[in-house]
């Protein structure tokens, strides 16, 4: 299992990290007997499987941790899960945690996918132009003007050229600024002492995530252009 693995604001570590992660799902069909036996087979869509894991939260600080993980599912908010080269926005489905001492506190988390972050748009339409703008403008919370603007210039799109590694870096930029409002964000809602504050973080904090599951995306689909 990876040494990796990050939910939201929540960077799992020691023996919070599981040894497996379950993931994949199954194929939507709609099968149509024909006489004779014979079969037509209509493909109507991915259909995710939650994903879970468990740990057991550890040290000084594991019913705090345990306590924030609870808050988070208890927001019903969507999250960035993410680990080596996966990546999904999630929504919390079921968080169970037992408590055997104040520094132990084995729990078992599942997810809820919303979408697979990790998966490249680009194969799906004929412009790449067009789904990382329409990511960026799907980022709200960060002013992407700058970004806008360097994908705009002649040859963004061209690997090897000074407007492509301009694109890149200013992409780049809205990634930085939402992960760091992300662990901003994470910080308050762990500290909060009442209900409204408490939502008002989580929902900032929401609204980075987001950020940083499009922007991840938008940049995703501008390194696949130099494969």
């Amino acid at each position: 299992m990876s040494d990796y693995l990050q939910l939201g604001p929540v960077t799992f570590q020691d023996f919070e990290l599981p040894t497996r992660i379950r993931f994949g799902g199954q194929q939507r069909l709609a099968v149509h007997m024909l006489p004779g036996g014979a079969r037509v087979i209509d493909a109507m869509g991915r259909d995710d499987a939650d994903i879970g894991w468990s740990g057991a939260f550890s040290g000084p600080d594991a019913a705090d941790r345990a306590r924030g993980l609870d808050l988070m599912r208890s927001q019903g908010a969507a999250w960035t899960l993410a680990w080596e080269a996966f990546c999904y926005l999630v929504v919390i489905a079921s968080f169970d945690a037992a408590y055997e001492h104040s520094n132990w506190v084995p729990y078992k988390i599942s997810c809820k996918v919303v979408r697979d972050l990790a998966q490249s748009p680009s194969s799906l339409v004929p412009s790449v132009a067009t789904d990382v703008l329409a990511d960026i403008a799907a980022v709200g919370v960060i002013d992407t003007t700058a970004a806008v603007a360097a994908l705009g210039m002649a040859g963004a799109l061209s690997p090897g050229t000074a407007a492509y590694a301009g694109a890149v870096g200013a992409v780049g930029s809205l990634i930085t600024q939402a992960q760091a409002g992300i662990g901003s964000a994470g910080g308050s809602l762990l500290k909060a002492q009442d209900p409204a504050t408490a939502a008002a973080a989580a929902g900032q904090l929401a609204a980075y995530a987001d950020a940083n599951g499009y922007a991840g995306r938008a940049l995703a689909n501008l390194d696949d252009l130099e494969d």
